[in-house]
């Protein structure tokens, strides 16, 4: 059994813990949190081992009733694979702590690829990061992305690539996150950093992305123009994404015109807390006007990745390569 601990038990790190739980040859170490609030409460209650992530906090967790099993430190030096989801920027500031204790590290987008080996998509370059010491799992639009760019390069090629992501503004919990009556340019400046961060993933794909933030908490929506070497109908399109066990085709006949009734249809599966591990792709969108291809698709911020660091768990490990990890990782998942 691989032991896996997380830094970093908010957003990511407690669907990470979830989803490390469920596997059948991984286990969760333990978990690290910066403050005794209700997430380190339901750390407790689903039997995580808590552990204190900063020093100078760590007689706020006893004093709140809440049992833990020492310093970050231990956590680290207990576990064969560290998974870093903590605040954009912290992670880099761990690394020298991951490295000290010779244990290798996973570490989220919100960091710059430099912090890592290797930018990591399992669907797309699984086997660039066996056996490295630092993994960086991209952004939850770059994965998103990642996903479906890979395919479509296999099986078309592709010349060009235009993205338009309308990001969330903040994710449902994060009431400090605007614009609240607003639609930004974000940035203003172009490219986003979502296509230089694709391309960690694929170093010599042409694209160009642009990026807008909006008063909405649910998922992001990518518009999607890709140039491709062939000129496939759009029926085959739409066959070969419906064969990608992360891509989600949306039919027609579901109704579902917008990420609220999608989120809907994901608490009607049953799904914990909501999640689409999936890109969200509407069926009816898939489009070709000669080379180019179009499309619409939902990427839900707080849990696409969260298979993705799974994987990487075991790209690190060197226990399977990406065909058996991501049957795994689905199957556990229920994807």
């Amino acid at each position: 059994m691989i032991r896996v601990g997380i830094n970093g038990y908010g957003t990511i790190g407690k669907r990470v813990a979830d989803a490390v739980a469920a596997q059948p040859d991984m286990t969760v170490a333990g978990v690290a949190k910066t403050s005794p609030n209700f997430e380190a409460t339901q750390a407790r209650k689903r039997g995580f081992d808590l552990y204190t992530a900063v020093e100078d906090r760590a007689d706020q967790f006893p004093a709140a009733g809440i049992e833990t099993a020492g310093p970050v430190d231990d956590l680290i030096a207990d576990s064969d694979v560290v998974v870093d989801a903590t605040p954009s920027g912290v992670g880099a500031e761990n690394r020298s702590r991951y490295a000290a204790h010779d244990t290798p590290a996973i570490y989220q987008g919100g960091e710059d690829a430099s912090v890592a080996d290797v930018s990591f998509n399992a669907r797309a370059n699984f086997e660039a990061a066996a056996d490295a010491d630092h993994v960086r799992v991209v952004s939850c639009n770059t994965t998103g992305l990642s996903r479906l760019l890979a395919p479509l390069r296999e099986q078309y090629g592709i010349e060009k690539v235009r993205a338009t992501l309308v990001r969330r503004g903040g994710d449902p919990g994060q009431t400090d996150r605007g614009p609240i009556n607003d639609i930004l340019p974000d940035p203003i400046t172009i490219p986003s950093h979502h296509g230089p961060d694709v391309n960690t993933i694929f170093p010599d794909l042409d694209i160009d992305t642009l990026g807008m933030k909006v008063p909405a908490t649910l998922m992001h929506m990518h518009s999607i123009n890709v140039t491709l070497e062939r000129d496939p109908d759009a029926a085959d399109v739409r066959d070969v994404l419906a064969g990608q066990s992360r891509i989600m085709l949306l039919g027609e006949d579901l109704g579902i015109d917008g990420t609220g009734p999608l989120k809907e249809y994901a608490q009607d599966m049953g799904r914990p807390r909501g999640d689409l591990w999936e890109n969200c792709l509407w069926g009816e969108s898939v489009t070709m006007d000669g080379r180019d291809f179009y499309c619409f698709q939902a990427i839900h911020q707080e849990s696409d990745v969260v298979p993705e660091n799974v994987d990487a768990v075991r790209a690190i490990a060197g226990d399977a390569d990406a065909a058996e990890s991501i049957a795994t990782t689905n199957d556990a998942l229920g994807i």
